[in-house]
């Protein structure tokens, strides 16, 4: 047991300095003791008998549980819900804002319209109008010129026969009027439309004629430019008359006058071609 702690006499005012010294050296020396009696009881509680530890008791084990099948899961089911009408909002316009116009409905425009400035474009050409005669070589002059024009102005093939038919005049027009009666113009190619035209201004028994005019065809008293001319025209007619350019000399050869002929053979060599016949000697 610890002994109480014993209280500091009050020195009187009058005690030296070397009894105050030897005090408090004495009062620590009491606090050494004190301080190492109470190490010797702290050591002796620690040293004293163990207390054996008992085990906690067992835990009980739970029983087996059997696996919880899962459940499949199930789709939420969602009401139908209305859709809520947006509130419309308007934007207020400044009064000095310009208001954007909508641009304006583009509208396709008619076929006819179309066939107006085809017919435009096609006048400014100032092709040639055929009247109908039965001429061979008007018929072909002017499909030849026909052809030209079409070519230049870079059309399909109906547009063709459209510009084609609006040139055919008096005779020719009547003609055009038959052909619609039994075809479809509108689907109809340019070849289509030259066979047709061939067909009626080409045929057979002037086709004859004009073969008979060209093997007896004489330069007379015309100029050797326009017998070459009208000999060029005739040739175009009867491609089975003519069939290379040997024959097409030869038969120039027979056309020329006398004189002609014997100055276009004079020179060093027979002519071959065209072009060698209707040079100056």
């Amino acid at each position: 047991m610890v002994p109480p702690r014993r209280t500091m006499p009050v020195n009187p005012p009058a005690q030296d300095l070397t009894a105050i010294l030897a005090n408090i050296q004495r009062q620590l020396q009491e606090q050494q003791q004190e301080m190492t009696l109470i190490r010797e009881q702290l050591a002796q509680q620690n040293q004293g008998p163990r207390v054996q530890e008992v085990p906690p008791p067992a835990q009980p084990v739970p029983p087996a549980v059997p696996p919880v099948q899962p459940i499949p899961p199930v789709a939420p089911q969602v009401p139908n819900i209305p859709p809520v009408a947006q509130p419309e909002v308007r934007q207020e316009i400044p009064r000095n804002a310009e208001v954007p116009i909508a641009p304006a409905e583009v509208q396709m425009q008619p076929q006819p319209v179309r066939e107006d400035l085809l017919y435009e474009r096609f006048r400014r050409m100032k092709a040639p109008e055929f009247e109908g005669p039965i001429d061979p070589i008007a018929a072909d002059n002017w499909l030849i010129d026909m052809q030209v024009i079409l070519d230049f102005m870079r059309l399909t093939e109906q547009e063709k026969v459209l510009c084609a038919s609006f040139a055919l005049k008096k005779d020719a027009r009547h003609w055009w009027i038959t052909v619609q009666m039994r075809r479809n113009v509108l689907t109809m190619s340019w070849q289509d439309f030259v066979d047709e035209f061939r067909a009626m201004y080409y045929n057979k028994e002037v086709l004859a004629a004009q073969q008979d005019e060209l093997t007896s065809f004489t330069q007379g008293s015309m100029t050797v430019m326009e017998a070459v001319k009208k000999f060029e025209q005739l040739a175009r007619l009867c491609p089975n008359l003519i069939t290379s350019e040997t024959e097409k000399v030869r038969l120039m050869m027979k056309m020329f006058r006398t004189d002609i002929a014997r100055q276009v053979n004079a020179g060093n060599s027979p002519p071959v071609t065209v072009s060698d016949c209707i040079e100056e000697p």
